[in-house]
């Protein structure tokens, strides 16, 4: 079941895929390993360029005639195959306005997860990015692939959505760090049961946020 919150539908598709519907729009983030028919989107928000946030088998599923595709510069070799559709490439700090529904990109990054020494997964200069989206007043995060920087502490969104699996983003316990210090009004956890993590990485963190934050685990729809 979707998160109804205020007007806005918060569905999990599994991994870091959100389905969120609008005021009639409907808002893709990261979609990848999509196990159904969804109805065409909108909006795509892409935050990276890794084949687990930028699938393209997953994207011409999605993406219709009016579809606006966003992300990071380094997700241009994918878009720009959709060659009739509006592209918009942000970095951390900026802020799109389409039709109404506010994006802002924030930065995601590793501090501590190393591919090799010296070199983690998701690099700060790569300019990869999480989202905050504005929608009529609603604020949701979705984090990315991050760990717990501090340009999104005092975030206080309406709805943050956080990885808790380690590997290659924040662990369960850097996540309960992370909801302390963005304190949403609801937190649902994400980046588990695909690649790496499990529903137990979920039930720690909901286990151990502050109890004014309500944590909702979803299910994959």
């Amino acid at each position: 079941m979707p998160l109804e919150y205020k007007g806005v539908s918060i569905s999990w598709l599994g991994h870091d895929s959100f389905k969120i519907k609008y005021s009639g729009k409907t808002i893709y983030i990261d979609p990848y390993n999509l196990k159904k028919n969804y109805e065409p989107a909108d909006i795509i928000c892409v935050s990276h360029n890794h084949f687990d946030h930028l699938s393209p088998n997953d994207l011409k599923k999605l993406v219709s005639n009016k579809t606006v595709l966003i992300g990071p510069n380094e997700c241009n070799n994918e878009f720009e195959k959709f060659k009739n559709n509006k592209k918009i490439y942000l970095t951390p700090g900026q802020e799109v306005d389409v039709e109404g529904i506010k994006i802002k990109a924030v930065p995601a990054y590793n501090t501590n997860k190393f591919r090799s020494p010296g070199v983690v997964f998701h690099p700060k200069e790569d300019n990869k990015i999480g989202f905050v989206l504005n929608l009529g007043g609603v604020t949701i995060y979705h984090a990315g692939d991050t760990d717990n920087i501090p340009e999104v502490k005092g975030l206080r969104p309406d709805i943050a959505l956080l990885p808790v699996s380690g590997t290659y983003v924040m662990t369960k316990e850097e996540a309960v760090q992370a909801a302390k210090d963005i304190m949403p009004k609801i937190a649902i956890p994400m980046h588990y049961g695909a690649i790496v993590g499990s529903e137990q990485d979920a039930l720690f963190f909901k286990n151990n946020v502050p109890k004014e934050i309500e944590v909702k685990i979803l299910q994959p729809e």
